[in-house]
């Protein structure tokens, strides 16, 4: 596989540079001639005024053009531009720079509103749009708790505190690890103030999130188990919004147990989510997640593909015949578990054949993940011919495309 560093620097611009993007409107956005973008791409002639010039308007580093650093999960130059915007929303709002405007913030009924809708579209998969609302919502919400009076902050706090929350998540899923520690940590803080265990634990967990994926699992899981400890309800008298935030927490847990390969923690946790899924009775949304019976049993069988026990995992997906009450997102990630655990029981075909119909069905979703690359690696002895559709439809993200794929395959597509 061809590694981002094997490229030449004329390479890489091209390949930030995408198909929607001409040599002519980079030249048009740079204010450089169009010969001298030609010469670049072509590694004729680099000077360091037109490196700067054309990094800038592919809203990227230097060092990535050069090579010295990979591309955050090769973003499309929207999203690229989206994440800078969102940077810059959370590091001036923590810093306390506000929107300099007569005018008075949103209510905090509007912002509620706001953030459910950004909710909506992060767990619909469109992580661009989701990632581009809450830019302006962080500074909405800023705002409103600026222009609170003392003693009556705790709502606009708790808003505020999931707006970060939400950026931390984006951030986090598209590879900017260093925006998803400041945007989690920020909410801590502003958690603190809201005066609210839930989000409080939910923070936790969300930090745990960002843990699991710069592979710090032991600390991963403490936090994780921390945040379900903290706020594990009564049965008999908690509330559905209770059971939902306990039951996500205790199902993350049993993630970050069968990553780490405790067999014996998972369980334990995957009895505690079984449980609350049971007592629940159905789906319920709430603080920004989705937990009941069915996100119980679906996520169940992720947990048992990553601890190698494949026959339980079959065995779970036989009993599951609608997965309608999840979130699109949660459908999507279903599938892939499925698609891998096939795989895993070297049922190639029917593995690719789940793999590409939530490929083609989710697009926008499917290009901000690495697993389905992980899947078409592992059936490789599958039918040639739909691996070479289902490399088709791999994005640049997750490794297969011009200039990506496995040499096998290179001269095929």
């Amino acid at each position: 596989m061809t590694l981002w560093s094997d490229l030449s620097t004329g390479q890489r611009i091209k390949s930030m540079r995408g198909k929607d993007t001409t040599q002519a409107r980079l030249a048009e956005m740079t204010g450089l001639a169009l010969i001298t973008v030609q010469k670049a791409e072509q590694d004729r002639a680099l000077t360091l005024p037109t490196l700067l010039a054309i990094s800038n308007a592919l809203d990227t580093q230097p060092g990535v053009l050069l090579g010295h650093q990979e591309p955050e999960q090769q973003l499309h130059k929207a999203d690229r531009a989206m994440m800078r915007a969102l940077s810059r929303a959370v590091h001036d709002t923590a810093a306390g720079i506000l929107p300099h405007t007569d005018e008075e913030p949103p209510t905090c009924e509007e912002l509620h509103a706001a953030v459910t809708g950004c909710w909506e579209l992060y767990w619909a998969g469109r992580y661009d749009a989701a990632g581009a609302m809450v830019g302006p919502l962080l500074s909405s919400a800023a705002a409103r708790l600026h222009a609170q009076p003392v003693g009556v902050q705790a709502e606009a706090a708790g808003l505020l505190s999931d707006a970060y929350r939400i950026a931390a998540y984006t951030a986090n899923l598209l590879g900017a690890r260093d925006l998803a520690y400041a945007a989690i940590g920020h909410a801590h803080v502003v958690a603190e103030r809201a005066s609210d265990d839930l989000r409080v634990a939910l923070v936790g967990s969300g930090r745990a999130w960002v843990y699991l994926r710069d592979a710090r699992l032991p600390e991963a899981l403490a936090l994780a188990e921390k945040a379900a400890n903290d706020i594990e309800p009564r049965f008999s008298t908690a509330t559905p919004v209770q059971l939902t935030v306990y039951g996500s927490h205790v199902n993350f847990a049993a993630v970050v147990a069968s990553r780490m390969g405790n067999e014996v923690r998972a369980a334990d946790f995957l009895s505690q989510s079984n449980a609350t899924g049971a007592r629940m009775g159905e789906e319920v949304r709430a603080h920004g997640t989705l937990f009941g019976p069915v996100s119980a049993v679906t996520q169940a069988v992720g947990i048992n593909v990553a601890l190698g026990q494949t026959g339980k995992a079959l065995t779970l997906i036989k009993s599951i015949h609608d997965v309608g009450p999840l979130t699109e997102a949660a459908q999507n990630r279903y599938a892939m578990d499925k698609a891998m655990a096939l795989a895993d029981a070297k049922l190639w075909d029917d593995s690719l054949d789940t793999l590409e119909k939530t490929l083609r069905a989710a697009p926008d979703w499917a290009r901000h993940q690495a697993l389905p690359r992980v899947i078409a690696d592992k059936v490789g002895a599958a039918s040639t011919a739909k691996l070479r559709r289902v490399a088709k439809l791999i994005s640049p993200r997750g490794g297969y495309a011009a200039g990506f794929l496995p040499a096998t395959e290179k001269t095929a597509l």
